[in-house]
């Protein structure tokens, strides 16, 4: 666990409103165990510090200091290092099982390997999975263009796969297991970022890779799991460059006598903060995510807003009189160029291989049924490409044949209809009281970790409302742009998996409460990771009970992964304890 840096003195600040004495109403909520929100220097509100480990765990062990400090420097890195293996391990096991193709990759694996052959997608005849599957060099790629709804570049990355490893499933799966494993990887470290801790880093990052949903779609050639990759690596550059942008702030305040940081509203609001490659980086990112599924576009404005909003705190916090008004002047035209434009050139630029081609669908619409239009001065590709969307935004929005599986998102976060992507059933199983064997690939994600973020998504709107938390905040932010949009589209065909889009932001929903259950050490100081600073006496024992309990839950979930593994891996087990773990009646 960790313990904070030494609480800062009272009213160290000028200007700072923790450095006033408490109201009346405070003094008399006091009474009842109410415990004031602890000061915090300028300084540190803009660039707060990160969390050192306490001595009690490396004292036990008998660690000199010197080495225990050396580990902990190693720990940044060799930490999320160490849960990523893990995460590889499991994703990459046996990741040619099941020998099929597995729900949509009959559309994505096909479409991938004549994208990175020919620059364009065919038209596949029907019932050619089994041929793949049997002799996939006997099955020639067709020329004739193949009608997609959806952009290259989740396709491009699978094809990478194929072309390492052959139109296989391996090969198929290659490029999504490794974006799963490195996701894991971004999430421990964003995760250490946000909330200065490596331990909630891991934490996090744990949480993502004992999931079940993220599991399988890292498993599964399948574009999701690809837009969830890139719109978590957008995050990762925002968070970036809100530090630095605020480091750069709180360096050009001036400093007095005493060498305390002071507001000044001068520097707040005319201050530029420069040159900013990670929202360039960002931008890059968000236009990858909607280069791959148009849904990354509502990431995109959701993730737009969240900066801005950042900068306006930023320079609230530096002491701005009109921070709205400063954002406004200096910041909102960079934050726009840097992301929206460079999001829309990188979508366009990932339809490379269908405009140099010259054979894609729709490629020549332009210089054929859209001949003599108004636009006619427009370059022909950019014409039959913008028709190309028009036509692909129709079918998503007229989406609405009935499946099997589809379920309306007000039931995602419960897991009340996952979706199977491979089922077989095996006779002359002696192990089962019904003689079968099942094996199964459920799209679904581990069940206790869902249901306590049910309750970590509760707490964390209520932190950000409340105690104006702004990690809160961006958690809420993620979680909201991956899952509010699809409540636009209730009457379309949609599905459970879905949801793997936001499955990191619950991950660090959940690390925000566990973190709140285990609380700070007792008597320390000024910026605790989550949750109130006691100065108790007993506090070190509510501490001790909280990392009891919160590590009790986390135990849980890794349990809960194990005992869905068959259902996650396709992997052959009796009947009646297949049966045993449909949980729900709405799982079968």
């Amino acid at each position: 666990m960790t313990s904070t840096a030494p609480e800062t003195q009272r009213g160290q600040d000028a200007g700072d409103p923790l450095g006033e004495q408490p109201t009346s109403w405070q003094r008399r909520l006091r009474r009842f165990g109410h415990v004031p929100r602890p000061e915090t220097s300028l300084r540190d509100r803009l660039d707060p510090p990160w969390t050192r480990p306490g001595r009690q765990v490396w004292s036990v062990l008998a660690i000199p200091p010197h080495v225990a400090d050396r580990l902990v420097r190693w720990s940044a890195w060799g930490g999320p290092l160490l849960v990523t293996l893990v995460a590889g391990l499991l994703r990459f096991w046996r990741l040619d099982q099941p020998n099929a193709v597995i729900f949509d990759e009959t559309y994505y694996a096909k479409d991938a390997w004549a994208l990175v052959n020919q620059g364009y997608e065919g038209s596949w005849p029907k019932d050619v999975d089994k041929l793949i599957l049997k002799d996939p060099s006997s099955v020639p790629i067709p020329t004739d263009p193949g009608y997609v709804v959806h952009p290259p570049v989740g396709k491009w990355i699978i094809g990478f796969g194929e072309q390492l490893f052959g139109f296989t499933p391996f090969g198929w799966r290659f490029m999504v297991a490794v974006l799963g494993t490195i996701s894991v990887l971004l999430l421990c470290r964003i995760g250490r970022r946000l909330f200065r801790s490596t331990f909630l880093g891991c934490l996090a990052g744990l949480l993502l890779a004992v999931d079940g949903l993220h599991f399988v779609m890292s498993r599964t050639a399948l574009l999701d799991l690809i837009v969830m990759f890139f719109v978590l690596a957008a995050f990762g550059c925002l968070v970036v460059d809100r530090d630095r942008s605020r480091r750069r702030l709180a360096d050009a305040l001036p400093v007095d006598e005493e060498g305390v940081l002071r507001p000044d509203a001068r520097i707040a609001e005319t201050l530029r903060l420069g040159w900013r490659p990670w929202r360039l980086g960002a931008g890059v990112m968000l236009g990858l995510a909607f280069a791959t599924k148009w849904n990354g576009l509502y990431v995109l404005a959701a993730f737009g807003l969240m900066t801005v909003l950042w900068d306006v705190g930023a320079r609230r916090t530096a002491g701005a009189a009109r921070p709205y008004m400063a954002v406004l002047r200096r910041d909102l035209t960079p934050a726009f160029l840097s992301t929206v434009p460079v999001a829309i050139v990188t979508y366009i630029v990932s339809w490379t291989g269908w405009i140099v081609t010259d054979k894609g669908y729709y490629r020549n619409w332009a210089a054929t049924e859209g001949k003599g239009s108004s636009w006619s001065w427009l370059p022909d590709w950019l014409r039959s490409l913008w028709h190309y969307e028009t036509q692909v935004y129709d079918f998503h929005v007229g989406l609405t044949s009935g499946h099997t599986y589809e379920s309306n998102p007000w039931s995602w976060l419960v897991l009340g209809r996952p979706v199977s992507y491979f089922y077989e059933e095996q006779a002359g199983c002696k192990e089962s009281s019904t003689g079968k064997c099942a094996a199964e690939v459920l799209a679904i994600g581990t069940p206790l970790l869902w249901w306590l973020a049910c309750f970590a998504l509760a707490y964390v709107v209520w932190r950000w409302l409340f105690r104006r938390d702004w990690r809160a905040g961006a958690i809420a932010c993620g979680v909201a742009a991956g899952w509010v949009p699809w409540f636009f589209y209730q009457e379309r065909t949609i599905f459970l998996f879905y949801a793997v889009v936001f499955v990191p932001f619950l991950c660090l929903a959940v690390t925000m409460l566990l973190g709140a259950i285990v609380g700070p050490a007792a008597g320390t100081g000024a910026r605790a990771d989550l949750g109130l600073i006691s100065k108790d006496p007993t506090g070190e024992r509510r501490r001790t009970l909280g990392a009891i309990a919160a590590g009790v839950l986390v135990l849980l979930i890794i349990w809960n992964f194990i005992y869905f593994w068959p259902l996650y891996t396709g992997t052959s087990i009796p009947e009646d304890l297949w049966r045993d773990r449909m949980w729900l009646d709405t799982w079968v």
